[in-house]
């Protein structure tokens, strides 16, 4: 997800993989998935949002902002970000704000303060769990990986049964088995490169989720963000992520970070366009691209959710208020330079022009690109359209304090 806090962007732009097989794939039958397909989690309806550990420091947002916000009763499932992948195995991210942080009542989702009682559980776990209390057919999935821990994707795809076990026991750990529905794995990427290059190969993902559906069962989720990159031998042609998708309840498509000042002169671009436009930078990166061509592979549509970014991309130096124009590098932000949460651009730097089905501003020598309420519309109708199974985004804290983005989605 966005480098934030080490943990962002899916920088689609570094390396392409080397191969670039298209594979046309004839999907043998799917198992029922874990919500059976039914109920709040019919197909078009999943509302994934991501909650990421380390928010509850700097940026000071906690689970009790879920609920107060209103996007606790828009969600179906949060996506926990994130564990960690070492030694070959799933771990602990961050261990103080997953299960050890006390929450007194003020802070507290229910109003009620965390004791330090004997195998008492506290931090954001505890917090979570009051949550799904508070709203019964809320879904919980711990994602592993995201930009900065993705490296030991690698050693575990070497002995995939070891690591679903490894995973297992931890999801499902005793003392917080009943937080977690389900597993995310936010490998970044196989078989090519993100913040380290990957050499497993084209089958080590689908092996990987095999591994994981087995030792999870239909009862738990089994989800994956992947790669939007649709460019010919770019990411997605590295991965057999077909004949992985008989293994999952669904993916999440990471379709936004396509462009940003990692390419400090520009041009300037929006990061997450949902179509393409006259005169983008690189061809087969935008939402439809990305669902066209995993569409094309066999991938069914109800596996496919659209992914939004709560946040904008931008750039500086910039004179030119259309897309295309020169930058010296990235804009000021808050936690990362080139990267701000809606929450903020939406006052400091207001949309002013739309392109591609996403919004850009230009205040200043600042230029930002981001989705605001009236371009997710476009958006969820373009997922209905195309029969997509839901959204998700990234991640809960951009979002204003009264859920606007979240209230956008359908």
């Amino acid at each position: 997800m966005p480098r934030t806090h080490g943990h962002h962007p899916r920088n689609l732009i570094t390396a392409t993989a080397a191969g670039a097989a298209l594979l046309a794939a004839s999907l043998v039958a799917t198992p029922a998935t874990a919500d059976g397909g039914t109920d709040e989690t019919a197909a078009g309806h999943r509302v994934v949002g991501y909650f990421t550990n380390w928010g509850v420091y700097e940026r000071g947002y906690h689970v009790k902002n879920i609920e107060t916000s209103g996007s606790a009763a828009k969600l179906t499932h949060i996506n926990y970000a994130f564990g960690n992948v070492s030694g070959g195995k799933c771990a602990i991210g961050d261990a103080y704000a997953d299960y050890d942080k006390a929450y007194d009542a003020a802070g507290s989702v229910d109003g009620k303060a965390d004791t330090w009682d004997d195998g008492a559980l506290r931090g954001n776990f505890n917090q979570l769990r009051k949550l799904k209390k508070m709203h019964p057919n809320l879904k919980v999935v711990w994602s592993f990986g995201g930009w900065t821990w993705s490296g030991g994707f690698g050693e575990a795809a070497k002995n995939p049964t070891a690591f679903a076990e490894s995973c297992y026991d931890l999801v499902k750990d005793p003392r917080w088995a009943d937080v977690f529905d389900g597993i995310d794995i936010d490998w970044e990427y196989p078989n090519a490169c993100g913040l380290t290059c990957d050499t497993s190969g084209r089958t080590a993902f689908r092996d990987m989720m095999a591994a994981l559906r087995a030792k999870f069962g239909t009862r738990n989720l089994v989800t994956a963000a992947i790669t939007a990159d649709a460019s010919p031998g770019g990411k997605i042609d590295a991965v057999d992520y077909a004949g992985a998708a008989r293994y999952v309840d669904w993916y999440n498509p990471m379709t936004y970070d396509y462009f940003g000042a990692w390419e400090t002169k520009g041009p300037t671009a929006p990061h997450s366009p949902l179509t393409s436009y006259s005169g983008i930078p690189k061809a087969g990166f935008s939402t439809d691209a990305t669902v066209t061509k995993l569409l094309a592979q066999g991938i069914p549509s109800s596996k496919l959710l659209l992914g939004l970014g709560f946040y904008g991309r931008g750039w500086t130096g910039v004179t030119q208020s259309a897309p295309g124009g020169t930058a010296t590098g990235p804009a000021k932000g808050t936690y990362e330079a080139g990267f701000e949460d809606y929450k903020v651009l939406k006052s400091t730097c207001p949309a002013n022009g739309t392109v591609g089905g996403t919004a850009y501003a230009k205040c200043g020598a600042d230029w930002w690109s981001y989705d605001t309420p009236a371009t997710i519309a476009g958006k969820m109708a373009y997922k209905n359209r195309q029969n997509l199974g839901g959204t998700f985004f990234w991640e809960l804290s951009g979002d204003t304090a009264n859920g606007e983005l979240i209230k956008a989605i359908n």
